[in-house]
């Protein structure tokens, strides 16, 4: 299949799930969470073909731990590019990566730009709450690499306010104290653009793929999010949970 990478920072929309293949859980978390890039590259395969219609991923260096470098990202993104050739990759960017240092988060992600197209992620996972959120949409806008803006809070959603042009939205529900509707609500007031994607982790994962289900927004799932299933139960792979996901949104939109 011919591969033709958006290289206009405008991200393919999601009509219902994106897999996150494997987040920042060690290799011992799962028997089959995916860390080299031939795992990430099965996984995803599988994934895409349960239904998934994107794929976010965590990078590793060759010691198991995330990386943002250049070489360990863009080998991530071209095992799956093989094995996905049409669908939209992205990976994090998250602060914790560089040990919480602005600067040198900034860099690596600048270096990002020596890649081929092939290996370049199509969009990236920027936190509005991590320092230094505005320099890494300046890196990546270099390059023309999609933004997702990693929304936790209302008062995130506020912050949001001040940046336009970001084509989608991560309503993340982290906490049973923060409200996705109240989080939802002030990106509307506050008249953010972009495309929503409302997603939780642990055990708001399955609550949050209900709710977008019910309110006809995109969720992600995947094994970063969640190691069990909605009866409790633990899951096999990415691809189960795309499945079981699928299911529980389907479910929820009808009702």
């Amino acid at each position: 299949m011919p591969f033709a990478r958006n290289s206009c920072g405008v991200l393919a929309p999601i009509a219902r799930i994106k897999v996150a293949l494997n987040g920042g859980r060690h290799r011992g978390a799962h028997p089959a969470l995916p860390c080299t890039p031939a795992e990430l590259a099965g996984a995803a395969r599988a994934a895409v073909a349960a239904g998934a219609e994107a794929v976010h991923l965590h990078p590793r260096a060759a010691s198991g731990a995330e990386s943002l470098d250049a070489g360990d990202v863009g080998a991530a993104v071209a095992a799956v590019r093989e094995a996905c050739p049409a669908t939209p990759i992205g990976v994090t960017t998250g602060l914790w990566i560089t040990g919480r240092d602005v600067e040198a988060r900034r860099r690596a992600v600048g270096g990002w730009g020596g890649l081929s197209p092939y290996h370049m992620p199509d969009f990236a996972s920027v936190n509005v709450s991590e320092p230094g959120f505005t320099g890494v949409l300046e890196a990546l806008g270099e390059f023309g690499v999609a933004v997702e803006a990693g929304v936790w809070s209302v008062a995130d959603a506020g912050a949001l306010s001040m940046a336009a042009g970001l084509p989608r939205l991560l309503i993340e529900i982290m906490t049973p104290d923060e409200d996705p509707l109240a989080i939802l609500a002030r990106l509307d007031s506050a008249g953010v653009p972009g495309a929503r994607l409302l997603h939780g982790e642990g055990p708001l994962c399955w609550p949050m793929v209900a709710l977008a289900g019910r309110l006809g927004l995109p969720t992600r799932i995947g094994l970063e999010d969640t190691l069990t299933g909605p009866d409790g139960e633990p899951v096999a792979d990415n691809a189960s949970l795309v499945r079981l996901a699928l299911s529980v949104w389907s479910a929820a939109a009808s009702a």
